[in-house]
């Protein structure tokens, strides 16, 4: 056998020369029971590599995945790029016709689908998408399908070099993956992502993390998407173990204190949530336990501005910060598991405030910026350069500069090589070498970057004022009874809002404000009205004049990814909410 060595060009290589170097360790693990070391993903790896070959699946054909964050997914997506061919994620919350876009537009030969679920989504739509073929079933069998063990077994069977043979020739110039964007602003686009830009993206963040074997992380999100799936190659890349989620939403919380990891990588919508529960928790407790609670995050905080700072605390404050953290801090972080060295945020803006609450409890969530044209994150905040409230600064070898109308632009090895199949989309995107983000941000003297809005999303009211909304909704999600917040206004006089209550918190907010649990009265209801507004003033304190917001509806339900309302990173979709909601924001501004 050819020997393994980490100046291959392929992603494949991540994987097998982890095979070898930590072949004992667990690599893959779940609620589900799965315990699967390195030495068995590389056997994994190999078989489906080969067992494509033996399928006639061919160096640079397109082959898809549709299934929801499990090992499996890792096997399949390690296995396609063994076999030269290219990897064309697809979210697994996707419709039928969401799936046939990417199959058609992909013109992928073959799909592992995760279960007989998700295979009915394919064969509903199979013959719009001809140049589909092959289909591979992860769980179960079905007529017309090939269960990946056998796959497995085909690749076992067949010419013990081919993985060898097919990844000879890989450049780093050439395609891994096509990720597809997640459709905010249109039609999903093809992000096309070399081996050399996902090689390259991983060794950054390893060397930027400082990240090590120790390394245990929990994988909830979905693998379709690009923080998720760099998150996977560094976590192999380094020996670690990838703790995946159950499946189930709802115990998302439950599973990370469980797992017990050392890194977590999430959105946050999540940290969000995990902030309400916590300070909704306190509410309920006694005022002692209420002003000792006050008393231990600011003690916390000083001691994290101190740390930050490199100033030596005195004999007092670390009495202090002792007693604080026994008896309060600790609690907070035994939510993560008690082991979490840091955590990483991004996908969408997220308020400092709940960043500093979780730095005061010990709890380093790092956010950074990036797109799946950016391969993930261009601007990162790490351990040895933090600043709360920022994205970061760029990582090495990436420069990022302001254009004059306040655009985010980017160069560097992380950088995609344009759209599939649209080469006018590219060009508007890539100008120069420089990506344009459609994102608006600033740079600070010492390269950190501020991400504060997206040029799209830009509401001009009639007055010719320019207000982000994304920053105003992230400060209205901090609260504790609101879930979504969709800010409108423009060409209008001010600004309002649609505002969603949290499920979580529902029982709770029926209760202060004496009425049943049901969201549907409650949107109606003047006693919640009373409450919730009490958050929004609250909020438009901390705002401009001309930001603040005048008038706000309550929704019946939250949003959700099933109405298509959210993406799966949990990004409002604010072009279908604006349309779908439309005579509620006009009745906003009438009289």
């Amino acid at each position: 056998m050819t020997a393994i060595t980490t100046q291959h060009a392929s992603v494949a290589w991540i994987a097998l020369d982890a095979a070898e170097r930590f072949a004992p360790r667990p690599a893959l693990t779940s609620p589900r029971g799965d315990r699967i070391t390195y030495a068995e993903l590389g056997t994994a790896v190999r078989e489906i590599a080969g067992g494509l070959a033996e399928l006639g699946i061919a160096p640079g054909d397109h082959v898809a995945i549709l299934c929801s964050t499990r090992p499996e997914w890792t096997l399949a997506d390690y296995g396609i790029l063994a076999a030269g061919a290219t990897v064309v994620p697809i979210y697994p919350t996707n419709s039928p016709e969401e799936c046939a876009y990417v199959l058609q537009h992909s013109e992928s030969v073959a799909v592992f689908c995760e279960d007989a679920e998700q295979l009915a989504k394919i064969q509903r739509v199979r013959d719009s998408c001809p140049a589909l073929t092959t289909f591979i079933l992860m769980e179960g069998e079905a007529e017309g399908t090939i269960p990946v063990a056998e796959l497995r077994r085909m690749g076992a069977e067949g010419p013990a070099d081919v993985v060898e043979h097919r990844l000879a020739g890989v450049e780093p110039s050439d395609v891994a993956t096509i990720v597809y964007t997640s459709g905010t602003t249109g039609p999903p686009k093809g992000c096309v992502t070399t081996h050399g830009n996902l090689r390259t993206t991983a060794a950054i963040y390893e060397r930027e993390l400082q990240l090590g074997e120790d390394l245990s992380m929990y994988l909830y999100l979905p693998l379709a998407h690009s923080l998720a799936r760099i998150a996977q190659a560094v976590a192999l890349q380094v020996g670690g173990t990838l703790a995946f989620w159950g499946g189930d939403p709802k115990k998302i919380v439950e599973e990370v204190a469980q797992a017990e990891p050392t890194h977590f990588p999430s959105v946050p919508r999540v940290y969000e949530k995990i902030h309400t529960a916590v300070l909704s928790g306190v509410a309920e407790q006694s005022h002692a336990k209420r002003a000792l609670f006050a008393w231990a995050l600011e003690v916390g905080r000083r001691s994290a501005a101190r740390r930050r700072s490199g100033a030596t605390a005195s004999r007092l404050d670390r009495v202090r910060h002792s007693v604080a953290d026994r008896l309060v801090l600790s609690k907070v972080r035994s939510v993560f598991g008690g082991r979490l060295q840091l955590a990483l945020t991004g996908a969408a803006p997220i308020g400092r405030e709940i960043l500093e609450f979780f730095d005061a409890c010990g709890v380093l969530v790092l956010e950074g910026y990036g797109m799946s044209e950016s391969c993930a994150a261009g601007t990162l905040n790490t351990p040895r350069a933090v600043r709360l409230g920022t994205v970061g600064r760029p990582l090495d070898g990436t420069e990022v500069a302001i254009a004059p109308d306040g655009e985010v632009l980017m160069r560097g090895p992380h950088v995609f090589a344009g759209y599939h199949r649209d080469a006018n989309a590219t060009s508007e995107t890539v100008r120069d070498g420089w990506l344009h983000s459609g994102d608006l941000g600033e740079l600070d003297a010492d390269g950190f970057l501020t991400i504060t809005g997206r040029k799209k999303d830009l509401i001009i009211t009639s007055s010719g004022k320019n207000i982000s909304p994304d920053m105003i909704e992230s400060m209205l999600r901090e609260t504790r009874w609101i879930s979504q917040a969709i800010i409108y206004g423009d060409r209008r006089s001010y600004v309002v809002a649609l505002l969603t209550l949290d499920p979580d918190e529902l029982p709770k907010l029926a209760a202060e404000a004496g009425t049943q649990a049901d969201p549907v009265q409650m949107a109606d209801d003047p006693r919640v009205r009373e409450i919730v507004e009490r958050d929004v003033l609250a909020v438009n304190e901390r705002l401009a004049r001309v930001e603040q917001i005048k008038r706000f509806g309550i929704l019946e339900r939250d949003l959700s990814q099933a109405e298509g309302e959210l993406t799966p990173t949990l990004k409002v979709k604010r072009a279908l909410v604006y349309r779908a909601y439309a005579d509620r924001f006009a009745r906003l501004y009438e009289d």
